[in-house]
């Protein structure tokens, strides 16, 4: 009687075969010590980020399986959250960069 409904959650629940680098939001503690060069440094830092994430969610043997296991959707929600979290630190650094730099044109 419960299988159905055990095997019903399982495949709605989605299983991520795909590991996306997850980017923290930035803390009090980086916000106070960033100078410009740190926030650059940073900046190009959440850059490369969202380029692991793209290059992780090109299509291989891994998003096939994750098809086949949930039709795509752990490694979809995996892939999301990723981009979600890394566009949210990038735009907490670029709106820093704009409050501590706005004297240095960098």
């Amino acid at each position: 009687m419960y299988k159905p409904v055990i095997l019903i959650a399982m495949l709605l629940s989605g299983c991520a075969l795909k590991q996306y680098p997850q980017s923290a939001n930035v803390s009090d503690a980086e916000a106070q010590t960033y100078d410009c060069a740190a926030l650059n440094q940073e900046i190009a830092k959440s850059q490369s980020v969202k380029q692991q994430i793209d290059k992780t969610g090109e299509f291989d043997a891994l998003t096939i399986l994750g098809f086949v296991g949930d039709f795509g959707i752990g490694n979809g929600l995996a892939k999301a959250s990723a981009n979600n979290k890394a566009a949210a630190r990038l735009q907490q650094l670029e709106n820093l960069k704009a409050v501590r730099c706005e004297h240095n044109a960098t």
